[in-house]
């Protein structure tokens, strides 16, 4: 009795906890367009993060969304200093639209992405500043998005 008790009490503050970091990440402003981003960058002089990622495939991609990109710290980080910009490549081509499918294969091959996930740092003009290829423990993306806007140049 005490163990499923205490089973049923952990699957509920993990729910609890999973449902806040998602909420956290949706309300998140990811701009539309990769246009967009670039106005966004040029008129508020901030760098556009570029998130590359297979929502449909992309284990360590999940990884980061619930850790990285739920966060509250990143949350704060990004209203403050970052233009977000989230190109999925999904196996299921049915999850996007047509267009967009279109313009997130033209940045993949623009940028030259072939590993998931890739976290590209880019100023207004899309010249890339800085890049993180692959999965690395949250905590160290910290110091390279810090070190990346304390530099910016718009």
């Amino acid at each position: 009795m005490k163990n499923s008790l205490f089973s049923i009490l952990f699957i509920v503050v993990f729910s609890k906890s999973f449902l806040a970091q998602d909420t956290i990440k949706r309300h998140l402003n990811w701009v539309a367009s990769y246009d967009m981003a670039l106005q966004i960058s040029k008129k508020e002089k901030k760098p556009i993060l570029i998130y590359f990622k297979g929502s449909d495939w992309c284990e360590p991609c999940k990884v980061l969304d619930a850790e990285l990109f739920a966060s509250q710290r990143f949350k704060e980080l990004s209203e403050k200093s970052l233009v977000l910009l989230e190109v999925d490549i999904p196996r299921k081509m049915d999850l996007l639209s047509v267009d967009k499918i279109s313009d997130n294969y033209y940045l993949k091959s623009r940028f030259k992405v072939k590993s998931f996930p890739t976290i590209l740092i880019v100023d207004h003009k899309g010249n890339v500043l800085a890049e993180k290829k692959g999965y690395i423990l949250t905590e160290y993306y910290f110091p390279f998005l810090e070190e990346e806007i304390k530099n910016y140049k718009s």
